[in-house]
């Protein structure tokens, strides 16, 4: 049987809080989902409407109520947190609206970061690989430049390539252009597409940015904890 090309697989998932109480309450309502790998997908939605909670469990940080996830055919319901994070660390990928570098660290310094956490401790192959990915978002020049010396575009790319340090099936990116001028966020989003066609990354990019999100392969809408059909109303 040839491989599965399903990078993300959410069947029948369900969030609620204060489970068992008077204010119990569901804010995620059946959701499936399913991202193949090489998808550039927008996911959308009004304040409110479920898209955080989708995100974090999406990303390994919180556990669904009833439902179950799958990551490139891992079904994780039933893993620990220790194999939890150890997926969330080799097959995901987190871009955020603020990039969240350390300042006090160089470029190079920065997109290591998740390398150190696995191997803790540097050496010439993590810098080979960092290096790289600098240059593949167009930061060779910058990679001995303190993150609070570069601009807020200089370090969404900083971020962008932090994000691949694991070589990560999945990219979760969250209103990752919301904190830049128009040009930067064009930039930044330019080469996340760039990486995608290149690399083969899937990618799920949360935004409120309309224009951003017709130029992705596809939406996925979310309303009152729900997913909404292409071209439900």
């Amino acid at each position: 049987m040839a491989e599965t090309s399903e990078v993300l697989r959410l069947e029948g998932v369900c969030k609620a809080y204060n489970v068992g109480t008077p204010v119990e309450v569901e804010v995620l309502h059946n959701v499936d989902v399913s991202l193949r790998k090489g998808e550039f997908v927008a996911l959308i939605g009004p304040s409110g409407s479920g898209k955080s909670t989708l995100l974090n469990i999406i990303g390994l940080l919180d556990r669904p109520t009833k439902g179950r996830l799958f990551i490139q055919g891992r079904e994780t319901s039933t893993m620990d947190d220790a194999e939890l994070t150890r997926i969330r660390g080799h097959s995901i990928g987190f871009v955020f609206q603020y990039h969240y570098l350390i300042s006090a660290f160089t470029a190079l310094e920065n997109v290591m970061m998740p390398m150190l956490v696995e191997h803790g401790f540097p050496n010439e192959e993590m810098r080979r690989r960092a290096r790289d990915l600098l240059a593949q978002v167009g930061l060779t020049e910058r990679e001995n430049n303190l993150a609070n010396n570069m601009s807020g575009g200089q370090q969404q790319r900083v971020a962008i390539a932090r994000s691949l340090a694991m070589n990560p099936a999945l990219i979760l990116a969250d209103e990752p252009t919301g904190n830049l001028d128009t040009a930067s966020a064009n930039i930044a989003f330019e080469l996340m597409r760039q990486v995608n066609r290149t690399n083969g990354t899937t990618f799920l990019v949360v935004t409120h940015n309309m224009d951003l999100a017709r130029r992705c392969q596809r939406v996925i809408e979310v309303v009152d904890g729900a997913i909404r059909p292409p071209g439900g109303v």
